[in-house]
């Protein structure tokens, strides 16, 4: 697959995220945040087996920073959701 092709398809992968992220409604944004955080770990798995078959400097560069934007997606998503718990705890006087 040709490099014109790749970028094509992030291309479009990225506004259909964008279009589809607009119409969630503000309520359930955050629990589907928390389910996408496994799926981003799958990518990240992902990302980290096309790093290790790398052998071209461009491709290990997109496959570094694949890694790492899928790292901190998922640690981002996790703190989120830690963020989101915490609402529902109870506290000390409630």
């Amino acid at each position: 697959m040709s490099l014109i092709a790749i970028l094509a398809i992030f291309i479009l992968a990225v506004a259909v995220g964008l279009e589809l992220i607009s119409k969630v409604p503000p309520t359930l944004h955050t629990p589907l945040m928390s389910a996408t955080n496994a799926i981003h770990g799958v990518i990240l798995v992902g990302a980290m087996i096309v790093l290790g078959e790398a052998k071209e400097p461009v491709w290990i560069a997109v496959g570094a920073v694949a890694v790492f934007f899928g790292a901190l997606n998922v640690v981002g998503g996790f703190a989120v959701t830690d963020r989101m718990l915490e609402m529902f705890k109870k506290g000390p006087g409630k």
